[in-house]
C-alpha cells in the first residue's frame, strides 16, 4: 500500500514540485522517501538525493505499543550547518517527506527551522537572491484540527501533497511492526 501511494503521487510531485532534493523526516519519512526516489527518477537524470533529519514528537505511554503525540518536537538529527549541506539547499526545490501529518507540529518545526538555516547560509554566502522552495509530501493526512501551521506559500499554493486523507485513526506502518506477519495479516483483514 505504501509503495502504491508513493507511485501514485510521483507524477504530480515531478510536475508540480520539480524537486532537486528530498529531506526525509526520520524515522517515518525514510521509507517513503526512498520509494519515491525510484519513481521520481527520469531517464538520463541522476537520482534525487535524500538528506535526513530526525525529529520526534511522539512518546510512548508505556502501557502498550501505541504512542501519543507529545507537546514538544525533539531534534535528534539535523543537517550539518558548517558543511556544504546547507549551501546545497539554497535556491533549490526541497521536498520534505514524512509518513503522516497528524498534528502538523513536526512539519511546522521542520519547515520553520530549515528555512531559518537556509536564510543564515544564504546570508553568509551572499546568495540572498536565490529562493529556496519547500514542498511537503506525506503518505497520510489525518482529517482533524491541526496544532501546527504551515506557511501560506506551502498550503495556499499547492505545495503540500498527501497521498491519502484518512480519519483520526492510528496507522501502524510496516516499518513499525515488531511482528510483520501479524501486521500483514491485520492489514489484509482490513481490505
Amino acid at each position: 500500500q505504501v509503495h502504491k501511494l508513493c507511485q501514485a503521487s510521483a507524477e504530480r510531485i515531478l510536475d508540480d514540485f520539480h524537486p532537486n532534493l528530498m529531506i526525509a523526516i526520520g524515522g517515518g519519512g525514510y521509507v517513503p522517501a526512498r520509494i519515491l526516489r525510484s519513481f521520481l527518477k527520469r531517464p538520463g537524470s541522476p537520482n534525487i538525493p535524500i538528506q535526513a533529519i530526525g525529529l520526534s514528537l511522539y512518546e510512548s505511554l508505556g502501557t502498550d505499543e501505541v504512542e501519543e503525540p507529545g507537546t514538544k518536537v525533539t531534534r535528534t538529527q539535523w543537517l550539518d550547518l558548517s558543511s556544504l549541506e546547507m549551501a546545497n539547499l539554497i535556491g533549490k526545490n526541497v521536498l520534505i517527506v514524512d509518513e503522516v501529518d497528524d498534528t502538523r507540529t513536526t512539519l511546522e518545526y521542520a519547515v520553520r527551522e530549515l528555512q531559518k538555516d537556509v536564510d543564515v547560509a544564504a546570508s553568509k554566502l551572499g546568495r540572498l537572491s536565490e529562493k529556496t522552495n519547500f514542498t511537503i509530501f506525506v503518505l497520510h493526512n489525518k482529517d482533524k484540527p491541526k496544532k501546527g501551521h504551515l506557511p501560506t506559500d506551502i498550503i495556499g499554493e499547492g505545495k503540500y501533497l498527501a497521498a491519502q486523507t484518512v480519519g483520526d485513526v492510528w496507522i501502524n506502518y510496516p516499518w513499525e511492526a515488531t511482528d510483520i506477519d501479524e501486521h500483514d495479516r491485520l492489514a489484509n483483514a482490513q481490505k
